[in-house]
């Protein structure tokens, strides 16, 4: 019973420093297939008050057995990020590249569903990036959302870069 609930500790700690999670807050039907839009609440682990929505479009069984891509849904993906409370910063990367905020599987082996956070400093705005990745053929399908810091007076934890 004690090392279960260890491994459970464990477990529950790696979870916390890895990317955020997504809640599903939103599926709609979209033909009688079974493809749905799915639609989720992402909390930017590293920035409290930021929140992202993504959808983004799940095959259906009879979509799968008709089509023949049996494992595998679509690069398409929208996102859109807000103040959803106040802004404090932790120890986020302030390199072109930014940092990967989430991510998660959109087929069986390959593909992932990916949304990246870049710090634009002239600007003082996040920016998100929902993209695809594959590891034969880069998928061109992205969004983008920003918040903006202007006027927000957000906290930042380790200083304003300067």
């Amino acid at each position: 019973m004690r090392l279960a609930s260890l491994c459970l500790s464990a477990a529950l700690a790696a979870a916390a420093a890895g990317p955020a999670l997504a809640q599903q807050v939103g599926e709609v039907g979209v033909d009688w297939l079974g493809n749905d839009i799915m639609v989720e609440a992402v909390a930017d682990p590293k920035v409290e008050g930021v929140t992202c929505h993504v959808s983004y479009f799940e095959r259906g069984m009879i979509d799968r057995l008709q089509k023949g891509n049996w494992f595998e849904d679509p690069s398409d993906s929208s996102i859109s990020c807000r103040q959803t409370g106040p802004i404090v910063i932790g120890d986020i990367d302030l390199s072109q590249g930014g940092e990967e905020v989430f991510k998660q599987g959109i087929s069986l082996i390959w593909k992932k569903q990916v949304v990246n956070r870049i710090y634009d400093r002239g600007n003082d705005t996040l920016i998100y990036l929902s993209h695809s990745r594959q590891v034969q053929d880069g998928s061109a399908k992205m969004s983008i959302s920003t918040v903006p810091l202007y006027n927000q007076h957000p906290t930042w934890r380790n200083g304003k870069p300067e």
